[in-house]
């Protein structure tokens, strides 16, 4: 006789949703994910995805729980064209206290267009035979009590069903209707917290000068949430095919532009350095401009109520959804996949009693770090809460821009503050007594009077 394998249902056909599947997978599960889009057979924009279109990029604590969930995840990456990227070797950036030097290296970062990502992920969870997609399939309620979730009812071509599962996970992101869901069953609202920086972006693919197509650097104009031009930044992130991904950010009283003329004309002109604009002048545009104004950080603190049913998890942006401007969600979303399999095989397998309250604390411990650095720099942008900063948002900050300032002319900071960036290490390693220390004393080097590009990258990228 075979054996009877546990089974999980993984709610969201994304990123999370996909490395969910692929964990439950490996602790022995039969899985099954649920999709209300069509799943694309290749690179493909989906509805359900808007903010495809923007800057993506896997911080190498990220690419480092892919890697483990997915073997061979950053091969196959690699044969898609995505390049590995030093940081801060290959970043040319501008902090609201001076450009960055090109430290070496100490993390990485793995930039590509999202839907050749999701592709890459997507072909390597269908790779595994316990893993079942079902695509445009919409999850329509819990099945269950407030004591235990069983399993979902499902909708597909007007035609209802039960799934049950040993497991549920909910990875629907930013649209998730968990709360209202066990609201259903019984159980109170879950904590909620939101920072709204009102930030919009807009984005547009462009074709790279011919020399610039291979190794060029990151770079990243960083918006200043309190300088004279508040909140306007811009990132430009070579990806995959020689192309060139440039996202501009403006504020809520200055929106970047939705139009080609206008948006070389703000890079050049509204943010704090014209670099990025400058660089522009010089590549193809490739599609119209993109704009999206859904970037508010919004955290439930699901793993605080003292009630929660067997049975169910919440992953991803439906747990915590982060600014995009920091790119960390794919990788917050790798690292709670991660303690999703690491805590049920601990815990001895599905069906264990209070596996479920386990794995949902062990999520909420992998956004700890995003959802600090996120905030800590949202929170002061004009009406991003109701009350404002707190005493110690301010203090926090206070300490935390005297690091980014120390980190302009000290590689050991820098390196050090870049590894909490990429989620290498948690935000207490910036507390350490050398860090505490190396603040006091500030920068060891003079600022950079421009942006530390080589001779080799200006004549490649047509600036002279």
């Amino acid at each position: 006789m075979s054996e009877v394998k546990p089974t999980a249902v993984v709610l969201g056909g994304s990123l999370a949703g996909m490395l969910a599947a692929r964990a439950l997978a490996a602790t022995g599960a039969r899985v099954t994910v649920v999709e209300r889009d069509a799943l694309p057979a290749g690179p493909e924009p989906r509805k359900g995805l808007p903010q495809a279109r923007h800057v993506h990029q896997l911080w190498s604590g990220g690419a480092r729980a892919l890697e483990e969930l997915l073997p061979g995840a950053q091969d196959a990456l690699s044969a898609a064209g995505v390049r590995r990227v030093p940081m801060t070797t290959d970043m040319v950036a501008l902090s609201a206290h001076g450009w960055y030097r090109r430290w070496p290296e100490s993390a990485f970062m793995l930039p590509a267009g999202r839907d050749l990502l999701d592709s890459v992920v997507r072909d390597l969870v269908r790779a595994d035979g316990a893993i079942e997609l079902l695509d445009r399939t919409e999850a329509v309620a819990l099945t269950g009590t407030g004591r235990a979730v069983t399993g979902v009812r499902v909708r597909a071509a007007g035609t209802e069903r039960t799934l049950n599962a040993d497991l549920l996970v909910d990875a629907t992101g930013r649209g998730s209707r968990a709360a209202h869901w066990l609201a259903g069953l019984g159980l109170p609202e879950p904590e909620r917290r939101e920072v709204d920086s009102g930030l919009t972006y807009a984005s547009r693919l462009f074709r790279a000068p011919e020399g610039a197509r291979d190794g060029f650097p990151v770079v990243n104009i960083e918006p200043d949430q309190r300088g004279s031009r508040i909140g306007r930044g811009g990132v430009l992130l070579p990806i995959e095919d020689g192309k060139w991904l440039v996202t501009l950010i403006g504020a809520r009283t200055d929106e970047p532009p939705s139009t080609g003329a206008e948006f070389l004309r703000y890079a050049h002109e509204e943010l704090r350095h014209p670099l990025i604009g400058e660089l522009l002048t010089h590549a193809e545009p490739l599609t119209d401009v993109t704009v999206t104004r859904t970037t508010a950080n919004r955290r439930l603190f699901h793993e605080r109520l003292t009630e929660w049913p067997e049975g169910f998890v919440v992953l991803g942006d439906a747990l915590c959804a982060l600014n995009p401007v920091y790119g960390h969600g794919m990788s917050v979303a790798a690292l709670s996949a991660l303690a999703l399999r690491d805590t049920v095989l601990r815990r001895g397998g599905l069906g264990t009693p209070g596996l479920a309250r386990r794995a949902q604390r062990a999520a909420g411990r992998t956004v700890r770090t995003a959802w600090d650095l996120a905030i800590g720099a949202d929170v002061f942008y004009p009406g991003a809460t109701p009350t404002g900063p707190t005493v110690r948002d301010r203090l926090v900050s206070a300490y935390v821009g005297r690091l980014l300032r120390t980190a302009t002319g000290n590689g050991r900071v820098a390196r050090r503050v870049t590894d909490v960036t990429s989620l290498e290490a948690g935000a207490e390693a910036l507390l350490a007594p050398r860090m505490l220390l190396a603040a006091a004393v500030g920068p060891l080097r003079p600022p950079l009077p421009g942006p530390p590009l080589t001779a080799e990258e200006r004549k490649a990228a047509g600036l002279t």
